[in-house]
């Protein structure tokens, strides 16, 4: 049986902990190439670096140590203000950062970075700070001694010709304690330096009544004999400075204004001569004193002071704002299918109630309504545990965007909007992929060479926007570039060389432009490292479908293209209207639908063929036969016949569509119809209603665009004969 590791859980924490400061460090680095000059900005990207550097001490990882301690000093000396954060100098702790992330993702997954890369970077972070490209602690070599960071038992001692004594006062303070950090494993690793002698001021140690559980009482003298010099004992203190009161002189100095101390015998000694008694001694006057009852009274120290980590304990556990845990995946998805199910089998209920004529006021009927709105309620819940801000992959396209630009030769400012926005964490899983591709092919495809930007008047350096927002009830996200546009007289003619299209084809702009999701497709004259293997644009749509989702284009020669991607909120559940269409229940997303109307049969217009408009309150808008447009019947029902469902979609545009009834609003749980049967045009979904039937879910702006899709292709055909003639 293999050994278990005892610091595993410790290990795993602190690698989801770097990919935290990982986000942080990026966006507050692309927040100051932004112009943000806040100095908090800077203080926050700086113990971002701080942070990793402290947590690869504790698991000896060399290399990253390495790294973050020179990035680190480069944004010291930002910090101190010795160092004007320049375009070209955060250009290069940008690169500095991906470097950090691979050696956080090499250590974790296991793998190797490119160490020439690695060294070349520390040498111009170092250049940055000031100093040389050797280091000004290395050995020539531009790498510093770190060690292993092992912890020692304290007193190892270390001997020299040209050993010197140095005294060390050093006093935490309550932050010191409140980042995890240890002043046992300081003063231990103290004795890896040199040979050590420590003394403990307890002097500002209070009664326990006034005791305060997360201050810091102790002051530490210790004398350290060692050939090492100042600055290895510096090193020691590096990871806590700021956030302790350090003084380091040479022990023939005047010593440090006393006070109360209690002196602990040389650390190589095998008896140590700390005397708790004295401890105890304070701990006994303060419970005496504030003795009320016998039982008080006759309190050993022992009873004290677990009664004193009790109260800390409690005070430690007060307060709990913006407390958090991290739960395991998986329990969260099991959660969400549970709640599935009881919106099922709450409709079931509901269903069955209403079947056996139960009256509304029974209390069967009222404990229902309730049991709905509990489940509504639990609902809610659980999808906002499940909900997470798209920062999380927004923050990664940053990089791939530098990575591009350089490898094109194209300078590209990527700029962000809507990282707060929230969905399912599956969405979000699985929009990585299609981002990368549209970033990509946005730089690679979409903007020109600085020199041709130049020449059509334009700035040299690209501009990509990758922003999302919420509409409708869904997440838009919108990759445009400021480039050409889509080139569709070339498009067109590679779509008629590849057999895609007839040499004779009609085609709108719209249609043109859609050709390069055509599997296969690609303009690229050359392949490419980046693009132009025939595998891109036709991945992303299917990527996208595959999550009941659309994407489209809307490009302008010259001035850009702008991909559009709609995604539902949630894989979950959904608010909907229950109709009916031609004896089939089908079911239309409430957050879709405006309102529901009665049509006259005054109101409705024909512009000829099947195309009808109705009109509301004096506007104009489609009018839609659900039935007819799914091809459910050949003829559209008379519109004073059946229900219109006035819906808006993603652009703004407005439909009416015409349903034969409604049978009311119910909340369902979505099911994948592409990943039970096929991909079906105009149909989102499924789900399972309270009576055990299956009832498809409506996607209204699919239903749309191929209704005016083929209105346009009828409009054109008279004109093309007419032409033609």
């Amino acid at each position: 049986m293999a050994p278990v590791d005892p610091l595993a859980a410790i290990r795993d924490t602190f690698f989801q902990e770097c990919e935290e400061q990982l986000a942080e460090l990026e966006s507050g680095l692309l927040a100051m190439e932004e112009g943000d000059d806040n100095p908090e900005i800077i203080n926050a990207v700086f113990r971002a670096v701080h942070s990793i550097k402290g947590g690869a001490g504790a698991f000896s990882l060399g290399d990253m140590i390495r790294f973050a301690h020179a990035f680190e000093t480069a944004l010291d000396e930002m910090r101190s203000g010795r160092l004007t954060p320049t375009p070209d100098g955060l250009k290069v702790m940008l690169r500095a950062a991906d470097v950090l992330a691979d050696l956080v993702r090499a250590a974790r997954d296991g793998g190797e970075v490119d160490q020439d890369h690695s060294k070349a970077l520390i040498d111009e972070l170092r250049q940055l700070g000031g100093a040389t490209g050797d280091g000004e602690d290395g050995d020539g070599d531009g790498e510093e001694d770190w060690g292993d960071f092992s912890f020692q038992p304290l007193g190892v001692a270390v001997e020299g010709p040209s050993s010197a004594a140095w005294r060390v006062t050093f006093t935490p303070r309550a932050d010191l304690y409140a980042k995890a950090n240890e002043s046992a494993l300081l003063l231990r690793e103290l004795g890896r330096v040199g040979q050590v002698t420590t003394q403990v001021d307890a002097s500002r140690l209070p009664m326990l009544d006034a005791l305060e559980p997360e201050a810091a009482y102790l002051t530490w003298t210790v004398i350290v004999t060692t050939d090492q010099g100042e600055g290895a004992i510096r090193d020691v203190f590096e990871f806590v400075d700021g956030d302790c009161d350090l003084d380091i002189t040479p022990a023939d100095g005047p010593a440090p204004d006393g006070g109360e101390t209690i002196e602990v015998a040389d650390a190589s000694s095998a008896e140590p001569a700390f005397d708790i008694s004295a401890l105890l001694a304070k701990v006994q006057s303060a419970v005496e004193p504030a003795a009320e009852t016998p039982t008080e009274t006759s309190a050993t120290p022992a009873a004290a002071l677990r009664k004193a980590e009790t109260s800390a304990a409690v005070a430690a556990a007060g307060p709990a704002a913006g407390a958090t845990i991290r739960v395991d995946l998986e329990r969260v998805d099991r959660l969400i299918d549970l709640v599935g199910e009881l919106v099922i089998n709450q409709a079931m209920l509901s269903q069955r109630v209403m079947e056996a004529g139960l009256l509304r006021a029974s209390g069967v009927a009222m404990g229902l309504d309730e049991l709905e709105q509990l489940t509504r309620e639990i609902q809610d819940s659980v999808m906002a545990i499940r909900a997470q801000p798209v920062k999380s992959v927004f923050q990664r396209m940053p990089r791939l965007a530098r990575e591009v630009a350089a490898m094109t030769g194209k300078p590209v400012r990527l700029v962000t909007e809507g990282e707060g926005t929230e969905v399912d964490k599956t969405v979000i899983e699985r929009l990585a992929d299609p981002l990368t591709h549209m970033i990509r092919n946005a730089i690679d495809h979409g903007l020109e060479s600085p020199e041709t930007r130049q020449v059509a008047g334009k700035p040299a350096e690209g501009v990509v926007r990758l922003s999302a927002a919420h509409r409708s009830g869904r997440i838009v996200i919108e990759v445009a570039d400021d480039g050409g546009g889509i080139n569709r007289s070339r498009v067109r003619a590679i779509a008629v060389e590849r057999g895609v299209i007839p040499a004779d084809a009609q085609l709108t702009d719209e249609e043109t432009d859609n050709l390069i999701f055509m599997p296969g497709f690609s303009t690229a004259s050359e392949v490419s490292d980046i693009s132009g293997r025939g595998v891109g644009m036709d991945v992303v749509k299917r990527s996208i479908q595959a999550l009941g989702g659309r994407i489209s284009i809307t490009s302008r020669p010259g001035l850009g293209s702008t991909f559009t991607m709609s995604l539902p909120l949630t894989l979950a559940v959904l608010d909907g209207m229950v109709v009916t269409v031609f004896d089939q229940t089908f079911v239309a997303p409430l957050t879709a639908i405006v309102e529901t109307l009665q049509p006259k049969a005054s109101d409705i217009y024909s512009l000829g063929g099947d195309t009808r408009v109705i009109s509301i309150r004096d506007t104009f808008v489609p009018l839609i036969d659900v039935g007819f447009s799914l091809g459910f019947r050949n003829e559209q029902i008379e519109a004073g016949s059946g229900v219109a469902l006035l819906i808006e979609g993603e652009g703004g545009s407005r439909a009416a569509l015409l349903v034969d009834a409604i049978q009311g609003q119910r909340q369902v749980v979505i099911k994948s119809l592409e990943a039970n049967y096929r991909q079906v045009p105009g149909v989102a979904a499924a789900t399972i209603l309270g009576d055990g039937r299956v009832a498809l879910i409506l996607d209204i702006d699919t239903i749309i665009a191929v209704t005016r899709s083929a209105e346009s292709h009828r409009a054109e055909t008279p004109m093309a004969l007419a032409a033609a003639g």
